[in-house]
This record gives C-alpha cells, sequence and structure tokens, in this order.
C-alpha cells in the first residue's frame, strides 16, 4: 500500500512541475479527514480532462467502536493511559476509483461540482472470540483477535471544490460507500493540492 501511494505522490509532484496552463490534462491530490458512522481519514489522486470529466483513484482507512463489545469490556489501566491505543476497534479500508463530471458553479470557476461514483476494494476486520479474563486490572479484561474479510463496495462520493489558486484548494465531500456487509455514511472536509485549474488569461490589444 505504501508503495503505491508513494508512486502516485510522485507522478502528481512530476506533473505539477510542468507548465499544464494550455493542456487539457490536470492532475492533483486529494486528502480529507472524514466524520460519519465510521471516522477516518482518506486520500486520493486526481485526473481532470478538458475541465469536464473526472477520474480518481484513492485509499480511505475508517474506523469506529467495536459494535460486538462485551458490555462489561474494561480496557484496564495500562490501555487508558495510552488514550486507548490498541483498544479493539472496527476497521474498513477501501482502494476505490470513481469517475464522474465536473460542473462549474461560477465563471470564475473557483466554485465547482465534481459528481462521481465507481467501486472499491473493501477490507473489514472486525474483533470477535471473546473470552473473559478474571481478575484483570493493569490490562484489559478480554482476550480477543480480529476477524478479517473482503468485499466489493458501491461508492458514491459527490465533491464540492473550491479551488482558490490554480495550485491549492478546499473541498467538502459526502460519501455512500454499500456493500453486502457494512454501509459506510460520512463526510469529508480536506484539502487540494496540485494543477486545479488554468490560469486566467488576460487580453492586451496592440494599438
Amino acid at each position: 500500500m505504501s508503495r503505491i501511494l508513494s508512486l502516485l505522490l510522485f507522478l502528481v509532484i512530476i506533473n505539477s512541475l510542468h507548465a499544464q496552463t494550455e493542456l487539457r490534462h490536470a492532475y492533483y491530490l486529494g486528502s480529507d479527514v472524514s466524520l460519519g458512522n465510521y471516522v477516518g481519514l482518506d486520500l486520493d489522486v486526481n485526473y481532470i480532462y478538458s475541465e469536464k470529466y473526472s477520474l480518481r483513484v484513492g485509499y480511505s482507512g475508517h474506523v469506529r467502536k467495536a459494535t460486538s463489545l462485551p458490555y462489561d469490556y474494561s480496557a484496564g489501566l495500562v490501555n487508558s493511559m495510552l488514550f486507548g491505543l490498541g483498544q479493539p476497534d472496527d476497521q474498513m479500508e477501501n482502494f476505490m476509483i470513481t469517475a464522474g463530471k465536473i460542473y462549474k458553479l461560477n465563471q470564475k470557476g473557483t466554485i465547482r461540482m465534481n459528481l462521481s461514483f465507481g467501486l472499491g476494494y473493501t477490507t473489514i476486520r472486525e474483533p470477535g472470540n471473546w473470552q473473559r479474563i478474571e481478575n484483570s486490572f493493569l490490562v484489559e479484561n478480554y482476550t480477543w483477535n480480529y476477524k478479517k474479510y473482503n468485499t466489493v463496495s458501491l461508492i458514491l462520493s459527490p465533491r464540492l471544490e473550491f479551488p482558490l489558486t490554480r495550485l491549492f484548494g478546499l473541498y467538502l465531500s459526502p460519501m455512500l460507500q454499500i456493500n453486502k456487509d457494512r454501509t459506510y455514511v460520512g463526510v469529508g472536509i480536506g484539502s487540494l493540492w496540485g494543477q486545479l485549474r488554468k490560469r486566467n488569461r488576460t487580453v492586451s490589444n496592440d494599438n
């Protein structure tokens, strides 16, 4: 996963070093923090053709409090001191690809809607096989292990983008992710970096 993301980052950086003002192709990065029935992070690489059509390849990782947590579960003194690190949670991560259409919402192109949908390869990890430990105080009072399985998700991810400059912007992105096992509903707030839009050209008249 880290090699794939490193390669994507490298490609975006290389492309953004070239003058793309007169080209039909634009590349940029998006990253956000997302909140919903899970919380998580998203990172993606975006391609826009002719300021009309979009393609997005990305990764998302989300967690939530384990729904199977026993009612009398205690994290213990050690985990409490580590601010909950290592405690069981439900995890869902995706490698996704989406395609869509760009709609400019103002003349300058500083507000636009990127309507996109596609598919994701989803990995779900959830704790199970809970076994209670008696007289436990320092550590959690249950042993458990993660169950892991994979599925395919339908991704609906419209994005309201604000390219504040040619190279930097912000966005708001609701997301619906549906598969046969779990559904994620949330919204992300993030930043955009790269070649976001063309430079405004001024026309001069020579007398």
